[in-house]
């Protein structure tokens, strides 16, 4: 059993631009333990600011009334009793000591000799452990240490071994482990300490902290640090989603995480941090299981061939079926089956064809277009094309009308006309019916004009515009579906042409 620690509401926060609000926190906290099931989670720095303490009180009284707050922990600082009473004031229990890992960060940032910082951590224990607070101890830099400065992590280690600090947590703080140095210094930890506990907590700057977080539980480590969608200063953290995969999935161990609530806290913590998703971000992006190419979609009706372990169920997702230029037909009818429609072979050619046509003037087609579609497709398909818009051009200026030139052909013979108008289209219809009058050609009256998209407000999302025209009496009514509203009407006015 692995445990996992969030430090979302701690390290994640630091990301640039990323401050929570007390309530967010709160909610954030409930959610990370009694719907994810996080082991332990760290909610903050000590001594940040009058705001954060009240927040963290909050906190830890509602971890308290749950029975939950021995998994609360916050950040403390070596200071005497100053850390140590902020915390014990706040109501939290237990204290992640930050202590400097490598000799460079002891010299350097400290000014101080190995001996004088250990004497200083002793001290702040002493008051932690009169205080009834309970240490774990950040070795900070510790990646480094390991690489340039190993003497110097065992002194601190082998001064602090007989202390009751709980765990001692290897930070990589500035991302520089690949996985083979992580494995390597992780194994020498755990075997010069073998009645020690570690944990591991990895940052992302070259992409490598799920790899290395794969590395520290192989070599031994029971305990990693992760962030909800990768959250942390700079490149991040580990993302909690990628770590729990890996874990389950390439290493075959169990953790507490409830998998079908990651994505729904992802899209919570997302939103209250303004920080959006990668759309291809694994588990959690809106894309990732999406199949795009028909090839895929016809694997998947021929026993799942395009899916792996990465069920999205097992995350609280479903699988999608994309329709654009490279959808073939076994991805619109996975669409269809999902909206309970069923086509002919023949039906489904055309609406195979129309949905390539559409997905060449945008990105992609969604499952929210297709009804619209579908309709359009199949309420033209047996008219004949006796009128067509070879070309239109249309211009809007601020202060002056809208002005249409049209070209349009009839039975073969092309004709040309221009014309102002109150607006595009109206522009458009009266350089239309000047060349209809010019042949003393009957043309019908429009009576109404509706435009209507898909559901949830996308401003790139499939246009349908329905247009009523009354022939002498006869009522018509035709479609046109278009990213582009005005366009969409054209193809309405088109069909329209072609059955009267």
């Amino acid at each position: 059993m692995i445990k996992i620690l969030d430090t979302t509401l701690r390290d994640g926060e630091q990301t640039s631009g990323v401050s929570f609000a007390a309530e967010e926190k709160l909610s954030l906290a409930r959610l990370l333990l009694e719907d994810l099931c996080v082991d332990r989670i760290e909610v903050a720095s000590a001594l940040v600011s009058e705001g954060e303490f009240s927040t963290v009180k909050k906190i830890a009284r509602w971890a308290d009334s749950k029975g939950m707050l021995d998994k609360v922990e916050v950040l403390g600082f070596v200071d005497g009793d100053k850390s140590v009473d902020w915390i014990r004031s706040a109501g939290i229990r237990v204290m992640n000591l930050l202590c400097k890992g490598s000799l460079k960060h002891c010299a350097m940032q400290l000014g101080k000799k190995p001996e004088e910082h250990i004497a200083d951590i002793r001290r702040t224990l002493e008051c932690a452990n009169e205080a009834g607070i309970a240490v774990n101890v950040y070795l900070e830099d510790w990646s480094n240490g390991m690489k340039n400065s190993p003497e110097y992590v065992y002194a601190l280690i082998d001064a602090l071994s007989d202390t009751k600090v709980r765990r001692f947590m290897l930070p990589d703080t500035l991302g520089v482990l690949n996985p083979a140095d992580t494995a390597k210094f992780c194994t020498q930890m755990l075997t010069r300490y073998p009645n020690l506990q570690f944990d591991f907590h990895a940052h992302n700057d070259y992409d490598l902290a799920v790899a290395n977080v794969f590395a520290a539980v192989q070599a031994g480590i029971n305990c990693v640090h992760v962030t909800v969608n990768g959250l942390g200063e700079r490149a991040g953290n580990a993302p909690l989603s990628s770590v729990l995969a890996v874990l389950h999935d390439q290493l075959g161990l169990s953790t507490n995480i409830k998998e079908q609530e990651i994505n729904s806290v992802s899209k919570i913590v997302e939103t209250y941090s303004g920080i959006r998703i990668p759309a291809n971000k694994p588990i959690v992006g809106n894309y990732v299981f999406t199949q795009v190419a028909g090839v895929h979609a016809d694997g998947d009706m021929k026993n799942n061939l395009y899916c792996n372990d990465l069920i999205p169920e097992r995350f609280g997702r479903t699988r999608e079926y994309a329709l654009g230029k490279t959808s073939g037909k076994a991805n619109i009818k996975k669409n269809l089956l999902a909206l309970g429609i069923d086509l002919d072979e023949e039906s489904m050619k055309k609406v195979t064809a129309r949905i390539v046509e559409l997905g060449d003037k945008k990105q992609m087609v969604t499952p929210e277009d297709l009804p619209y579609i579908v309709s359009d497709v199949l309420k033209t398909a047996n008219v004949e094309e006796k009128v067509k818009i070879i070309n239109y051009s249309l211009s809007s200026t601020r202060g002056l009308k809208p002005v249409a030139n049209v070209s349009i052909e009839i039975e073969g013979t092309p004709y040309q006309a221009s014309s102002m108008g109150e607006g595009q289209y109206d522009a458009f219809m009266k350089a239309l019916w000047q060349i209809y009058d010019k042949l003393n050609m009957p043309h019908p009256v429009l009576v109404d004009y509706t435009v209507t998209i898909p559901p949830g407000g996308r401003t790139d999302a499939f246009v349908q515009t329905v247009i009523t025209w009354d022939m002498n009496g006869r009522i018509l009514k035709t479609n046109g579906l278009d990213a582009d509203q005005t366009e969409a009407a054209i193809q309405a006015t088109t069909k329209m042409l072609n059955i009267i």
